[in-house]
Order: C-alpha cells, then structure tokens, then sequence
C-alpha cells in the first residue's frame, strides 16, 4: 500500500540531496511532487530529480522559483493549488548556508541565510495552511500536513555557522507554533532534523579533519544519508503520524543524546 497515494506534495530545494530523496520518496509512495527548485541540475550535474521520478513511473513537475524571491515565494502554494485543486503536505526543506562564525558574518550574509531559511518557510507555511483550512477534515481529523527539514543546529550550537543555526532553531519554533494554534483545526506541523547527511555537496565533506569530528560525535556506525531523512519525512507526512504534532525528529544517528 503507498501511504501518499493520490496526493498532492510540495517539497522545495529538490534538486540535489535531501529534497531530491525527499521527492523520489514522495513519489514512490504515490504522492503527485511539485519540485521546487531554483534549478534543475543537481550538485555534480546528472538527471534532474523530475525525470527521475518520471522514468521509475512517478508524478512530478518542476517550479523553478528562488525562494528569497519573497513575492515569487508567496504566490507558490496558489500556483500549486491551481494545477493540482489542492496542497496535501508541505515539505519546507530548502536552506542555504555561509559558514562562517558569527564576527565574521555580514549583514548582508545573514539576511540572505534568513531569506531562505526563515522568511520563505513563513510565507510558504502561511500561504499552505490558509489553503488547507478551507479544506474537509479526513477521517483523522487532519486538514493538511507541513514537515519542516530543521537541523540537529536547530537544538545545538552549529559550530562555526551562526547564521545557519539560528535559523534552524527559528525553523523549529515555527513548526511548533504552527502546530499549538492550528492543531484544533486539523493541521499537522512537524520538523524533521538531519545530523551530518552525506550529500555529495563537497566543502566540508571533503575535509578530513571535519570528517572525524563527525564521526567522533555520532554514536550510530555510520553517518547519514539523504534517504534517511527521506523515510522520516514521509512518516510524519503520512497518516502513520496521526496524533504527532509540533515535534522536531531527531535524525542525527544519536548525536544529540550523546
């Protein structure tokens, strides 16, 4: 049985990594995707997440849209509801990062980090549960499902990344209001927050000495990879999760209790 048959996603920051596992997932569980993205291309090039889904004999269309465009951002889910006639789950997962600690951060740095971190979670998550509130409750009395990809820097410190981290922790704040005055009315706000996912994006993941650091911190004998994000993703975006609410996952292989 696929848990999101016949319904409608959008999952954004598709191209390359979490989002575009969080997608293929999506799809192979029956979900229609709408990927947004400001690109096609993922990160090292190769097959768009879109054409993947659609050769395994998925459902998806691409939205090409820079999400610190904030006029572009707020008309999304109308653009959504008006091709598909409904918005069923929400996945806010697009984040960008700078890297830098917080005296080295500019002004300039740390409002683009909260333009996408921040500012496009709120108006996406605003403009998808005004739209699901106009909808019947299911038998579970859920109107609408929003999962927020956090991170484990959203509950710690995130070395060296002081923007980065503190719009996570916005991130997990706002799934939680989100969840405590909208809950009664049948909508389910969760996070989902990743620890150190492999994603083949280089930087730091090339580096030996970070590369130690994580793996000293991680109990779990491996570090992580997109699809486990995925596969937590998809239970709080399925009735399996029908009394979760305003919680943040942990999929971080232990970091955190550690």
């Amino acid at each position: 049985m696929q848990r999101l048959a016949g319904r409608v996603c959008l999952v954004t920051g598709t191209a390359s990594g979490i989002g575009r596992a969080i997608a293929v997932r999506f799809a192979r569980e029956g979900a229609t995707v709408v990927c947004a993205d400001r690109r096609s291309t993922p990160d090292g090039g190769g097959e768009s997440t879109v054409d993947l889904v659609r050769r395994e004999g998925g459902r998806a269309h691409e939205v090409l849209v820079d999400l610190a465009d904030a006029a572009a951002t707020a008309g999304l889910v109308d653009e959504v509801v008006a091709e598909h006639g409904r918005l069923d789950v929400l996945v806010n997962n697009a984040a960008i990062s700078v890297g830098r600690p917080l005296l080295d951060t500019t002004v300039e740095q740390w409002d683009a980090v909260f333009a996408v971190n921040v500012t496009a979670v709120f108006l996406l998550t605003r403009s998808a549960v005004a739209h699901m509130l106009t909808r019947e409750a299911d038998e579970h009395g859920v109107r609408g499902r929003i999962v927020n990809v956090s991170s484990q820097h959203g509950m710690i410190g995130a070395r060296g990344d002081a923007a980065y981290g503190t719009s996570k922790s916005a991130v997990v704040y706002l799934s939680r209001q989100v969840a405590t005055d909208y809950g009664a009315a049948g909508i389910v706000c969760n996070g989902v927050a990743p620890g150190k996912i492999l994603t083949g994006a280089g930087g730091r993941e090339d580096d030996p000495v970070w590369q130690r650091h994580w793996r000293d911190r991680t109990p779990a004998p491996r570090l992580g990879v997109p699809d486990d994000v995925a596969h937590a993703a998809l239970f709080l975006a399925s009735d399996e999760a029908r009394y979760v609410n305003g919680t943040n996952l942990m999929v971080d292989g232990g970091w955190t209790a550690s």
